[in-house]
């Protein structure tokens, strides 16, 4: 945490401009929010443009917040070009991951920068996994602890449908970040090789459930 980068600054505006454009004009969040039924007729830029909608205010906040918490982690180790795709891929392949297990569902929507925002903090986890993260701002707890942990609920979330939340888009997002950073970044291999191999367990964990149609 600290200053805001200007690249932070104009991925947070984006954020905010697009989101309360949302707010105020329905037919323009139905346009652009992620539809299976709309991407499956060919609205494919639902992929990405869903990614700078939110529900609500409050959706937004805390989506940003959370960036604004872990961004510059990101920016220092990898420089504004690996943050700006790190923060892109993820919102893709969390798009991706949730048509995947929902492209049965031509009814599914969803919105959020969620998967974005979830491959930033999964990248910093990555890059400092002895940082040490406030757990409801409150306790303190290991980055690489919340990362594994996170990861193995969102599982959990995804195969019992846990509230109405996107647990297979934060999970994709994440999948993203760990992805994309060690692409970026190979050094993490020789400097964090355990924190490598724990932090790929839940996604070994969830492809091996879906191969046996158990999420």
């Amino acid at each position: 945490m600290g200053d805001l980068n200007l690249v932070t600054i104009i991925i947070i505006a984006a954020n905010v401009i697009i989101s309360y454009m949302g707010f105020k004009d329905p037919v323009f969040f139905e346009k652009y929010k992620f539809n299976v039924g709309d991407i499956k007729r060919g609205a494919k830029y639902q992929i990405f443009s869903s990614g700078f909608l939110h529900v609500d205010t409050s959706h937004l906040f805390v989506n940003m917040l959370t960036l604004y918490f872990f961004a510059n982690v990101v920016l220092y180790d990898l420089g504004a070009i690996g943050f700006i795709i790190v923060y892109l891929a993820s919102l893709i392949i969390g798009n991706l991951l949730s048509y995947f297990f929902h492209k049965d569902e031509n009814s599914y929507s969803a919105v959020g920068a969620s998967g974005a925002v979830m491959g930033i903090l999964y990248s910093a986890i990555l890059l400092r996994p002895d940082m040490m993260l406030g757990l409801f701002f409150i306790i303190p707890i290991p980055a690489y602890v919340f990362g594994i942990g996170y990861l193995l609920y969102t599982i959990y979330g995804m195969k019992n449908r846990v509230g109405n939340i996107g647990h297979d888009a934060h999970f994709g997002g994440a999948v993203g970040g760990y992805i994309i950073t060690i692409a970026l970044a190979p050094w993490v291999f020789q400097q964090h090789l355990l924190m490598v191999i724990l932090l790929a367990i839940p996604i070994v964990v969830l492809f091996i459930l879906q191969k046996l149609g158990k999420i």
